[in-house]
């Protein structure tokens, strides 16, 4: 049997710190932890091997004790931060059951707007993360569709919701730092596009599509919302076909 990959080993607590003696004062949970509260305060560019030490009052080295590198925490971080999903309610259909998986993970990492920004390096791996993804597959088990095909379903919904949170809080902190940017951006557009050699573009802004904008938030929850009915829209029409052809 293989070896374990290091960050796996790590994030299910498999990897043998090789110490003998008393137990250590510290934990690779209360590192994480730590990590986990300096990102939340101070964003993710905060985040060292040595502010994690300052914040649990130890010196750098006690944590290379535990995590051997940034690398290493940032993929902790990754898994710690999601916690457990809900489980899903009872008796619900694929659809309802994906819609509330999507909207759990929208919140898990909303709670965590540096979470978007963690590089990503493989599929998931993590306790936590493997929970969320046994979650979504659950939702599709009464479909008919068979395991590879669910899984593909599960991590195109995996790249829609991830793609869409990061772009919702990007473009939150845009409209903080300038709203006006986008309250002017349809009148911005009218004096630069060219309809011949934009056409589309021009009817979506004749059409006043651009002109106003209302609480930021709600519009961000309901081009959520419009984006992921899309997807399973496209859901639902592979699920009749492969059902019909089998």
């Amino acid at each position: 049997m293989s070896e374990l990959p290091a960050d796996v080993a790590l994030m299910w607590r498999l990897r043998d710190a090789g110490r003998r003696g008393p137990k250590p004062s510290l934990t690779v949970d209360d590192i994480t932890r730590a990590a986990i509260e300096l990102a939340d305060t101070e964003g993710l560019a905060a985040v060292s091997m040595a502010r994690v030490a300052e914040r649990l009052g130890n010196s750098t080295m006690a944590l290379y004790r535990h995590v051997k590198s940034k690398d290493e925490l940032l993929v902790l971080m990754s898994d710690a931060a999601l916690e457990r999903p809900a489980a899903l309610p009872d008796g619900v259909d694929w659809r309802t059951g994906l819609t509330f998986w999507a909207e759990g993970v929208m919140v898990a990492i909303r709670k965590h707007p540096w979470y978007s920004k963690l590089p990503i390096s493989g599929p998931p791996a993590g306790p936590n993360n493997l929970a969320w993804f046994d979650s979504a597959l659950g939702a599709l088990e009464d479909t008919g569709l068979p395991e590879e095909a669910k899984v593909g379903v599960v991590m195109g919904l995996m790249t829609f919701v991830h793609g869409e949170i990061r772009l919702s809080l990007d473009l939150a902190a845009g409209y903080a730092d300038n709203p006006n940017a986008f309250s002017r951006y349809g009148a911005v557009l009218s004096r630069v596009v060219d309809p011949r050699q934009l056409p589309a573009l021009a009817r979506v802004i004749d059409a006043g599509v651009f002109e106003s904008v209302g609480s930021f938030e709600v519009e961000s929850d309901e081009d959520f919302d419009f984006g992921l009915q899309l997807y399973l829209d496209g859901v639902a029409g592979f699920i009749d076909r492969v059902c019909q052809a089998g």
